[in-house]
């Protein structure tokens, strides 16, 4: 029997255990600022099987001083993040196993036809809000860890698994991990793909356009200049934009995503008065960022296009639209599709699931940026949540997929850091 079959036998045979603890991770409502007790949870999992464990918060003056920080708090009480580190007995590659166990708001309970919180678990689906994005991922980590290390399997190189906090908010806890050097030679993150595998993420940046009128009275409009009627000009060329942008996309990974890098308008306030034209309106929304580009080639793209409304509408020359960046931002990433960690994953993902893997780029930006672009950790993203449930009501995952991800990432450790 190979080692592989005997993680495989050994998987099979320990569900049940991974199944409760997966349900009471889901019971736990690890809100932002709420994540402390999972995160004892997981610590204990991870000091279960001897590994080196480090718990800390975040450290919010460390981070504020780099440029690809965001978060809406610089304290971060009962925020800790955890890292378990299996140790290698060295000359052998590294590999960082990442995954978040903060979660957004549940919304409205009524939109639940089962509890947000309740992990249970209906025709082999668990509900819970977290379920698919991303504790069942996190739970396949850990099962893939808890296999290697029951079978007393050696290896060459580190194994370190980190469960972070803030990657709904903009990855501060994967940022701070990779500035306390937490970094490797490859990571997995188990982000919901449907079993697919994402060896690119977009980026994507928060943006505010002002649009400038002239205030008059409404029975005299016509004296005023509305930023209203303005504003629709501004958002018919941001349309404009983006489709410039995506038309130079020709990636085959994009080939089934309809818009590869979209600019979403998210708020529109304006006017303060209804007998008054409407002197300011502001837009807020988010503009995505392929992974072959950095975030200053984009903010500097967008501003130099605003310049150009100019061309279409006289007002436009004296009065510019402001372009200001603001609030959130995730960082793009990219793993070369013939990286060997590819190789590994998408072999013991047809050796495991015995079918071909789907391989795309991710249609949303995660930690992976961060691990890639700041730790120089080249990423994929892999993982058994249900992409169209992430943020939904009745978040849920199938349990079976859980254990096929956790079989497929072991025997890609195993691989990529090697049996002693």
């Amino acid at each position: 029997m190979t080692v592989k079959d005997s993680i495989n036998q050994w998987i099979d045979k320990n569900r049940q255990a991974h199944i409760e603890f997966l349900q009471k991770l889901v019971q736990l409502a690890s809100t932002q600022g709420n994540e402390k007790e999972v995160q004892e949870n997981v610590a204990q999992f991870l000091t279960n099987l001897d590994l080196d464990v480090d718990v800390w918060e975040l450290d919010g003056e460390r981070l504020q001083k780099h440029p690809y920080f965001y978060s809406n708090r610089v304290a971060f009480e009962n925020s800790p993040n955890v890292v378990g580190v299996l140790k290698g007995t060295g000359g052998g590659k590294s590999i960082i196993l990442n995954g978040h166990v903060d979660v957004v708001p549940e919304g409205d309970h009524n939109q639940w036809e089962i509890g947000p919180y309740s992990g249970e678990i209906v025709d082999g689906k668990m509900y819970g809000r977290g379920a698919t994005d991303m504790k069942g991922g996190n739970a396949s980590l850990m099962i893939a860890l808890d296999a290697i290390k029951s079978l007393g399997i050696r290896l060459k190189g580190d194994v370190i698994f980190q469960s972070v906090v803030e990657e709904e908010s903009g990855g501060a806890g994967t940022l701070d991990a990779v500035l306390k050097g937490y970094k490797a030679d490859a990571a997995i993150i188990p982000e919901p793909t449907n079993m697919k595998i994402f060896p690119k993420q977009q980026g994507s940046k928060w943006f505010r356009l002002i649009v400038t009128g002239r205030t008059a009275h409404g029975g005299t409009r016509y004296h005023g200049v509305s930023a209203i009627d303005k504003t629709f000009i501004v958002t018919e060329h941001v349309k404009e934009l983006e489709k410039v942008r995506n038309e130079r996309i020709t990636d085959p990974l994009y080939d089934n995503i309809p818009i590869p890098v979209p600019i979403n308008i998210g708020t529109i306030k304006g006017g303060d008065w209804p007998s008054s034209v409407p002197d300011i309106v502001e837009l807020e929304g988010r503009i995505g960022i392929a992974p072959n580009e950095t975030m200053e080639e984009v903010q500097a793209e967008m501003e130099q296009w605003m310049k150009r409304l100019a061309e279409k509408d006289d007002w436009f020359k004296d009065h510019p639209v402001e372009v200001e960046w603001f609030g959130a931002r995730w960082v793009p990433g990219e793993i070369a599709t013939d990286h060997p960690l590819m190789d590994s994953l998408i072999s013991n993902f047809k050796e495991v699931a015995g079918e071909e893997p789907v391989i795309e780029a991710a249609p949303w930006g995660t930690d992976g940026g961060l691990l890639s672009q700041v730790g120089d950790t080249p990423s994929v993203v892999f993982g058994p949540g249900i992409t169209n449930l992430a943020h939904f009501p009745n978040e849920a995952i199938e349990v079976e997929k859980i254990f096929e991800a956790a079989k497929i990432i072991a025997a890609t450790i195993v691989d990529w850091c090697e049996i002693d």
